[in-house]
Order: structure tokens, then C-alpha cells, then sequence
């Protein structure tokens, strides 16, 4: 399933933008949102309606439940889903324009909006909620916004796929981290400082993981923990591919030809690019 993969990796570059682009935050604010965080779960669970918490903890079980509920449902007295909206279009507009520059209006931007509008159409929405909640939108009519959006879609698609294969496994989300961590997949840092547990959630995390045989007392994976994290990103890609295998390879290919120089441009993705932005797990 290297395809599900590779084109995942292209989306993924092109949607993340909205994580960094300082037009984006700017608007973000503006619609009464206080901080990162608040931010970054707010605009990201908007489409679902101003839902509690727990449901929020339930589509993003990576990030511990207190670092999710300083955000919700605060945001929600501060701000609207709808504000939240069309706050986050406004500042991704601005964002892309500063970002592309002379792309803005090129034909691989146009070609690859209708590419991933194509796409998100073949995939079904069951069990992935995120997805179906930005599919429920409407599509911008500015190519490289309905870019943006659908590039959204297909990322969230993919995040529904993988908390599949992860409950598949039996992880908790403490536990998707540390083993991710364990296998060198991610970098340390993502334990606490992105994904909000405690070093005494990370322990216990690390302790369930020892009993299963998946790491050693040292904290790294063993031939079993390999394997069943290698499951877990195989099943990711299994579900993910679908809707790839819908257009067939000429059209995926070219769309990784339309988006090639498109996100050459862009900042590196700290899930893609993480071996360059942070110290080894090993220094």
C-alpha cells in the first residue's frame, strides 16, 4: 500500500500549512480563540458542532484528555463553530496566497483541486466522523482553497483510518505514543510536549507495553512491539487506499506531479519531516 502512503505524505504537506501559517492563527484569534491549542482543536473538530470534550478526546486520543478540555468546551463559549469556520478559510486564503505565490493561479493548482475533489468523493465517510464532518462543508470556490479543503478531508480521512488500526491493536493513547516513540517513528518530545501526558502517564504507558512484550525494560521495542506497530501503519495504509485505488495510478501520479513543485515551497510537516526538526531519540 505504498501508494495510500506516498499520496497521504502529499496531502499531508499541502493541509498543515493551517498549523503554522501565522495568517492563520491571526484569524483564529480574531474569532475570540486564546492560544495553540484551543486554537488547534476548535478549528479542527468545528464541523462536528460545539461538541463537549469527551467527544473531542474520543477523535483525538493522541493528546491527553487534559490537555483537550483547557481548550473544550471553553472555546465554545469564546467563539462559534461557524466563526471558527470561516476564520480558518479566511486566514488559509491569506496563508496560500503569501505561501504559492506565482502557483496561486497556475494549472496544477487548478488540476489538483479537481484531483482531490475526485478522491474525497470515492471515499466513504463510515467510521472516519472527522472526515464526514469536513465533507459536510462547502467546497471553496477558489482553487487553491478547495485544494486546501480537500487535502483537509483526505488527512482527516487518514487520522479516522489510523485511530481504527490503533483501537484494532488494543492502544490507548498514551500507549500510540510511547510505542511509536519506542519503535523510532516519532521523537521524544511528542510524549509530553505535543501530546500534553505526564511523565507518570508515559511510565504507566511504557509499564502496559513491558507487560505485553511490545518494549523492553529500557523503554525500546522488541520484535513483537515492531511488528504490531508495522500492523498498525500497514492496516492505516490498507484503509487509506481505497479511495487512491478508486482514480487509478496515472491519475495519482499525476497529481503527485501537479503537487510537486507546489509543495516545495511549503514548510517541512513535523509528522513527515520530524528526523529534521528534532534531536534523535538517542542524543
Amino acid at each position: 500500500m505504498r501508494r495510500a502512503r506516498l499520496m497521504w505524505e502529499w496531502v499531508e504537506r499541502y493541509h498543515q500549512l493551517c498549523y503554522w501559517a501565522p495568517e492563520a492563527r491571526e484569524a483564529g484569534a480574531a474569532a475570540g480563540l486564546r492560544g495553540f491549542w484551543m486554537n488547534y482543536f476548535a478549528t479542527r473538530s468545528a464541523p462536528l458542532g460545539p461538541v463537549p470534550a469527551s467527544v473531542v478526546e474520543s477523535l483525538f486520543f493522541y493528546y491527553a484528555p487534559a490537555r483537550v478540555r483547557r481548550a473544550i468546551p471553553d472555546a465554545w463559549t469564546y467563539s462559534t463553530p461557524a466563526q471558527v469556520l470561516d476564520a480558518r478559510y479566511e486566514g488559509m486564503d491569506a496563508a496560500l496566497r503569501r505561501e504559492l505565490g506565482e502557483f496561486i493561479d497556475s494549472d496544477s493548482v487548478r488540476r489538483s483541486a479537481e484531483t482531490v475533489r475526485a478522491v474525497c468523493e470515492a471515499a466513504d465517510p463510515v467510521g472516519r466522523l472527522l472526515f464526514a464532518g469536513w465533507a459536510s462543508l462547502d467546497w471553496p470556490e477558489e482553487p487553491h482553497l478547495a485544494l486546501w479543503h480537500g487535502c483537509t478531508l483526505l488527512r482527516e480521512y487518514r487520522s479516522g483510518c489510523h485511530l481504527i488500526a490503533l483501537t484494532a491493536a488494543g492502544l490507548d493513547g498514551c500507549e500510540s505514543v510511547v510505542s511509536q516513540v519506542a519503535v523510532d517513528e516519532a521523537p521524544r518530545e511528542w510524549i509530553q510536549e505535543e501530546a500534553g501526558w505526564t511523565e507518570t502517564e508515559a511510565a504507566d504507558a511504557y509499564e502496559r507495553l513491558r507487560s505485553r512484550g511490545w518494549v523492553d525494560a529500557d523503554g525500546q521495542a522488541t520484535a513483537a512491539g515492531s511488528a504490531g506497530r508495522a500492523e498498525v501503519e500497514a492496516m492505516t495504509d490498507r484503509l487509506d487506499d481505497v479511495h487512491w485505488a478508486a482514480i487509478g495510478d496515472d491519475a495519482a501520479d499525476a497529481l503527485l506531479a501537479d503537487m510537486a513543485p507546489i509543495n516545495a515551497g511549503l514548510p517541512k510537516d513535523d509528522q513527515i519531516d520530524w528526523r529534521e526538526l528534532y534531536p534523535a531519540n538517542n542524543d
